[in-house]
């Protein structure tokens, strides 16, 4: 076996070398580099690119908080819960399986039977401090009642911070107001459900 291609790295028809000067060894030659660099085409491109930039009009800053840029409805941000349509009640049926599924074990669900028999769900918290916002709760809900908002802002002075079912639940004034915007992934309602809701006895 001929090992002269692997001894030679030099193996390309197209292998080219790159040319460096040689490093200076006075100071006068050093300084004549510097200048060299300096004075290069490169610097006034640049230094142009930069005076163009500010003395254009149309700035691409927002002025936050009071201006935000749209945000995509894939958006993870914080977390909220619907309302059902017909009764206005919360949605979550408190089965359980977002806590379940919750990677970030920050998910906590304590639920009851009530009066009627029917399951209430007593107490609800996320820890906002150890969501990774995966978005695994949102996706595993059979009812579409725990979703992700737009509301990115999650500041806090406390390290255990948490969100209670009072934060999360979309107030009464906004579903009333009808701007309670429905989940738009898989398996969202269409735009026309609430003309196919239909008052029942059985309304909860």
């Amino acid at each position: 076996m001929d090992l002269k291609n692997y001894n030679n790295r030099d193996v390309s028809d197209d292998y080219r070398y790159v040319e460096v000067d040689p490093a200076p060894t006075t100071w006068q030659s050093a300084f004549l580099r510097v200048v060299k660099r300096t004075f290069k085409g490169e610097l006034f491109v640049g230094l142009w690119i930069v005076l163009r930039e500010m003395i254009r009009f149309n700035i691409h800053t927002i002025k936050y908080p009071l201006e935000k840029i749209p945000i995509s409805p894939r958006y993870r941000a914080l977390h909220k819960i619907n309302r059902l349509l017909e009764s206005g009640n919360q949605a979550c049926i408190g089965c359980g399986l977002c806590e379940k599924i919750c990677v970030a074990n920050c998910i906590r669900i304590e639920a009851a039977y009530g009066k009627k028999g029917r399951k209430v769900v007593k107490d609800y918290t996320i820890n906002l401090g150890r969501c990774i916002y995966c978005g695994y709760c949102a996706e595993v809900c059979p009812e579409l009642a725990i979703v992700h908002g737009q509301d990115y802002e999650n500041v806090s002075e406390q390290r255990a911070h948490f969100a209670t079912m009072a934060d999360l639940v979309t107030p009464m004034d906004i579903f009333r107001a009808k701007k309670q915007k429905p989940f738009p992934g898989f398996g969202a309602l269409r735009d026309d459900a609430e003309n196919f809701v239909k008052k029942t006895p059985l309304a909860y």
